[in-house]
C-alpha cells in the first residue's frame, strides 16, 4: 500500500512538473485576426527569433485567429500565453473570466497619450463628408469584439446622430476585420465603415498608426479615395495581456523584453504594433473599467 501510494505521489509530482514546464518549453502567442494572416505572422516573426534565449524556451509558436474571438476563446482556455488586445476584446476576456489574463502595458502615442480613436470613413466621391450624410445610408463595422470598429461606435454614434444607429442608417454588418472593411468601403459594398487610427499625425497619411496607416505601408490603400466622416473620443489604447497562470519569472522576463524593445528593436516593435509609437506605459484592469462596463450594459461579455 505505501508503495503504491509513493508511486501515485510521484505521479502527481511528476504531473505538475509538466504542466509547470510547459512555460519553459514554448511560449504562445494569439494574433488577432482582422490583416492578411501572412502579413500577420511576418509581423510578428521577429517575436519568434528573438523571445526563445530571453524566456528560455524552446520554441515561441504564433497563432493568428480568424477574427477577434478566435484569439479571446484562446486566452479563456489556457492555450495562449501572450496576445494584444482591444480594449472591447479585453473586457469580452474579463466580463467571461476576470482572473484568466492580466493587462500588464499598453502603447504610448508620438503625442504622450494612450488613446486612440474610432475613424468612420467613406469614399470620397461618395459625397458623404459628416455623419448626418450616413441617414440611409449602409454602415460596415469591423468586428463585433473590436473596440473603435463596434462598441465605441454603437456607444457613441447615437449622440452624434440624435439618435440610434439603426434609426439612421439603411443597414448595418461587419466586414470580418479593419482591413477589409476599409476595403470593401472602397469596393462600395458599405458607405461608410469603423476603423481605428492613432489621431496624431495627419489623415492624408493614415495618421502615425492603426489600421489606415498600417494599408497605406502594405500600398493596399491610398488615403486619397477616402474622407473622415467622424472620429469618437479618446478610447484607451489595447493592452498586452500574459496568461495569469504563467510563472512569475517569467511574466517578469517577458514585460521587461517588452518594455526595451522600442530602443533594443524599434523595427519589430513598429511591425507588432503597426505605426509609430513612442513606447510603452504600465497598465492594470483598472485602466480599462470604463471599456468593460461599456461593453457590459451594451453588447454583454
Amino acid at each position: 500500500m505505501l508503495k503504491k501510494t509513493l508511486l501515485a505521489t510521484a505521479a502527481l509530482v511528476a504531473l505538475a512538473s509538466g504542466v509547470h514546464a510547459e512555460d519553459l518549453k514554448e511560449f504562445r502567442i494569439g494574433i488577432l485576426g482582422g490583416e492578411n494572416e501572412a502579413d500577420r505572422l511576418r509581423n510578428f516573426q521577429c517575436m519568434t527569433e528573438k523571445l526563445p534565449s530571453v524566456l528560455g524556451v524552446e520554441k515561441v509558436s504564433l497563432f493568428p485567429a480568424a477574427d477577434y474571438d478566435g484569439v479571446v476563446q484562446g486566452l479563456l482556455g489556457g492555450t495562449l500565453d501572450y496576445a494584444e488586445l482591444g480594449a472591447s476584446a479585453f473586457a469580452k476576456v474579463y466580463l467571461a473570466k476576470a482572473d484568466a489574463v492580466e493587462p500588464i502595458l499598453t502603447t504610448v502615442q508620438t503625442d504622450g497619450s494612450s488613446g486612440y480613436y474610432s475613424i468612420m470613413v467613406a469614399r470620397k466621391d461618395s459625397g458623404i463628408t459628416k455623419t448626418e450624410d450616413i441617414k440611409g445610408k449602409k454602415l460596415g463595422y469591423a468586428d463585433p469584439d473590436s473596440t473603435s470598429g463596434y462598441l465605441v461606435p454603437l456607444v457613441t454614434l447615437p449622440e452624434a446622430l440624435g439618435a440610434p444607429v439603426d434609426q439612421v442608417v439603411a443597414s448595418t454588418g461587419f466586414g470580418g476585420g479593419h482591413e477589409n472593411l476599409v476595403l470593401e468601403v472602397v469596393k462600395g459594398t458599405f458607405d461608410v465603415g469603423t476603423t481605428w487610427g492613432s489621431g496624431v499625425g495627419e489623415f492624408k497619411d493614415g495618421y502615425t498608426s492603426g489600421n489606415l496607416k498600417k494599408m497605406v505601408d502594405k500600398g493596399i490603400l491610398n488615403m486619397d479615395d477616402l474622407v473622415e466622416v467622424w472620429k469618437s473620443p479618446l478610447i484607451p489604447n489595447g493592452p498586452v495581456v500574459v496568461r495569469t497562470s504563467m510563472n512569475d519569472d517569467m511574466k517578469t522576463k517577458f514585460k521587461q523584453f517588452m518594455m526595451d524593445l522600442p530602443k533594443s528593436d524599434p523595427a519589430c516593435f513598429s511591425a507588432i504594433q503597426g505605426g509609430d509609437f513612442a513606447g510603452f506605459t504600465e497598465v492594470n484592469v483598472d485602466f480599462y473599467k470604463p471599456i468593460i462596463d461599456a461593453r457590459k450594459a451594451t453588447i454583454g461579455g
